[in-house]
Formats: structure tokens, sequence, C-alpha cells
């Protein structure tokens, strides 16, 4: 069942299965973790922060922007904090590896959000991303529908155009990877890697077995081919540029 949080929040993770743990992997072949210095930016039930610090460093942070969640990151996480994308209480040039899982399309300034995430970062420090691809065929936020919200996943809303996506779905954004990387426009980065991937498809695996299973797999070595295009979700990765000498 949905929470109270999923139209404004969406659902954070709260299982550790074969999805996070590939995610796992995405993020620590990208991006520094051992001994490092990681913030999550939007921290949920901390499930990521716990595995970070349980298999590679101590030095973890977060923040969400709701009190509860943040209480319950708490015990996998002490110092995680209340927060908000767009102001994060952080200083500059702090951190070493900054995760942000499927959380920028639910700030209300996404380009500040963005702006904040790189300045928190260390020169040659790394910034792992992943949102909502817009080609995706399902919309997985639910939408709404005469004032209703439906949780769920809903075909083929993204592929409307605007003024039609975003009144059904009005508390969500989806990206192309245009606007998605528009975002960074003039800040001191550089792309270190950027791919659309497919799901994990845990439930279906879960309840339909081998099938589901090589379903998967077929689609996972889609990734970085032209038929990622609609891949579930952009995994992007950029690292921060050192100012420029005097």
């Amino acid at each position: 069942m949905p929470s109270d949080l999923a139209a404004l929040r969406g659902e954070p993770s709260y299982v550790w299965r074969a999805g996070q743990e590939r995610q796992y992997a995405l993020i620590a072949r990208y991006a520094r973790l051992d001994d490092a210095r990681v913030l999550i930016d939007g921290i949920g039930l901390g499930l990521f922060a716990g595995k970070i610090r349980e298999r590679a460093t101590p030095h973890v942070t977060g923040m969400d922007i709701e009190p509860e969640r943040v209480r319950q990151a708490q015990t996998r996480a002490p110092l995680a904090l209340v927060g908000a994308a767009e102001a994060l209480p952080y200083p500059a040039n702090y951190f070493d590896t900054l995760l942000s899982h499927e959380v920028i399309e639910h700030v209300q300034d996404d380009r500040q959000s963005a702006r904040e995430m790189v300045r928190v970062l260390k020169p040659g420090g790394r910034l792992v991303l992943f949102c909502p691809n817009r080609w995706y065929p399902f919309e997985t936020h639910g939408h709404y529908w005469r004032g209703v919200y439906h949780f769920g996943n809903t075909p083929f809303i993204n592929y409307l155009p605007d003024a039609l996506r975003n009144r059904l779905a009005p508390h969500v954004r989806a990206y192309t990877r245009r606007r998605l990387l528009r975002l960074f426009d003039d800040l001191p980065v550089r792309l270190v890697h950027y791919r659309r991937i497919y799901a994990a498809y845990d439930n279906w695996i879960a309840r339909l077995g081998a099938p589901a299973r090589v379903a998967r797999d077929w689609l996972h070595r889609l990734e970085q081919t032209p038929l990622d295009t609609w891949g579930m979700s952009h995994l992007l990765v950029l690292e921060k540029l050192a100012p420029p000498a005097a």
C-alpha cells in the first residue's frame, strides 16, 4: 500500500533486493565510497546510507525534507538531518560523493537543487544521480484524475505534450536527457558517465520466477545501446571541477 506521502515525495526503498544491489554496484563503480565522505540527498529510510556505512565508510550522512523519514533513517545514519534540497545544510567543498536517488523530480526548484549538489562537493568529488526517464512507457508515481490521486504505474502519460502530461502528473517531473543535462549548464562539472537504465523488476521476478528474470537480464543488456531510450531511469555521473588557477 502507498504511504500518505506517495504523491508528494514518492516511495523510498523499504527493502534491500536485487534492484538496490545493482544500483549500489553502479554507484561504487563510478564514485568513491571507500573511506569517503558521502552525502545522500534525499535519504528516505536510510537503506543506501546503511549499506554504505556497513561496506565502505562510516562517514555517511544524509538529509530529507520529511522529519518522520529522517527519524527512521537515523537508525542507519545517525547524522541524518531534516533539510531541503534547495538549501543543503552543509558547507561548500565538503563531500567526496553525493548520491541523489530518484529525488530531484520531487523538489520545488530542480535547478537550485542542482546548484546546491555541486556546491557541497569537493573539487574532484562526484555526483551520482538517478531520476525518471520521460520516455519510459509508464509514469511510476501515479496520476491525478478529477482531483483524485491514483497510485501505481500509468501507461503513456509521459508521452503526452507537457500541457496534458502535467495536468495528470503535476506532482512529479520526468526528464529527457537534454532537460536533465540542462540543469547543470554553467556549473563547474564534467560529464563522467551517462546512460538510461532499466528496472530490476523484483516484484515481477518474485511472482513469475525464471521467465521474468530472463526478461530483466535481456533488458539490462540493452543499456548503453540505442534501445536504452525506453529505460526506466537516467543514471548521470558528474565530477566537480577545480576552480581555475589565479
